[in-house]
């Protein structure tokens, strides 16, 4: 029986790429973790081990960095299309070139002094393809707490089911949001995605949840109804859950259950994926194959 290659890509992951400015005594940090992927006609390379049409993972590294200095990053989605179109002009058998990118922000201390910031990441995956280029943005680890105004009630129960209905608890998670760009061209990357990030806090802060489904439909529905150079919008959202702490069983005043000591449970955890889209924008094609997770 005749096989047939299916799916394949190849690339160099994980590259640790840190571009420092130094043309003034005040210095400027881009930290990144580029990862780029090639797709294309490499039949051969697999099947019969010609390497003819294949640019090594090792010249893609060091295209990352060299364009770290030529392009120079002032937006990670705009290092990312440039470093995309060369992969893809160095590689005639490839279709398409993805840059997957996460960046780690510095908080300034000095003119060339920086303190790592914790806590959220910024991630762009840009795809660039012979006739089309899709741009998604995001965010991961962000998270996010509401004290109160959630609640998770009138749910489906069964014989195994034991979870209590709550009118008031802890909404809690470690969000992970991708969007895509309806355009690639003129687009202020950086103030794009700084409105996004703030219509998302804003209206998580915002909405009294019945679920995590509703507040995340809120998120992206509020993101889309802002920002017309999104088409979609799509969510990882694990519920980092909160139990209070039961303390009937001791007698010591002022030891009473008043909704103000709980466990943070790390697992198991409920996982909540939401994909919100535009009426009528334009699809997304295989822009989303190959990148990790649901997002």
């Amino acid at each position: 029986m005749a096989n047939k290659l299916g799916l394949n890509q190849y690339g160099k992951a994980e590259n640790r790429v840190v571009r420092i400015v130094r043309d003034t005594p005040r210095h400027e940090i881009r930290d990144l973790n580029v990862s780029t992927s090639l797709r294309g006609d490499f039949e051969d390379a697999h099947a019969t081990g010609d390497q003819a049409a294949v640019l090594p993972t090792d010249t893609q590294k060091n295209t990352a960095f060299a364009y770290a200095k030529l392009h120079g990053i002032s937006s990670i989605e705009d290092y990312g299309l440039a470093l995309g179109r060369r992969l893809l002009d160095a590689c005639p058998a490839a279709h398409t070139a993805q840059v997957r990118i996460e960046e780690y922000a510095w908080d300034r201390i000095g003119d060339h002094s920086f303190v790592r910031r914790g806590g959220a990441v910024r991630t762009a995956v840009v795809t660039v393809g012979r006739e089309r280029t899709v741009v998604l943005s995001g965010i991961s680890d962000l998270v996010v707490l509401n004290s109160t105004d959630s609640e998770f009630r009138g749910f489906l129960k069964d014989e195994f089911t034991t979870l209590p209905e709550a009118d008031d608890r802890i909404l809690a998670t470690s969000l992970v949001a991708k969007w895509r760009h309806t355009v690639v061209d003129g687009i202020d990357w950086n103030a794009s995605h700084a409105a996004v990030l703030q219509t998302l806090l804003e209206t998580f802060a915002g909405t009294y949840s019945r679920a995590l489904q509703e507040t995340l439909y809120a998120m992206g529905s509020a993101v889309l109804d802002s920002r017309e150079e999104i088409a979609e919008i799509r969510f990882s959202a694990p519920n980092k859950h909160h139990f209070l702490v039961d303390f009937s069983g001791f007698q010591v005043d002022g030891l009473t259950n008043d909704g103000e000591v709980f466990i943070a449970a790390d697992r198991p955890y409920g996982l909540i994926e939401a994909q919100v889209t535009r009426d009528g924008a334009p699809p997304a094609g295989d822009a989303w194959l190959h990148v990790p997770g649901f997002c």
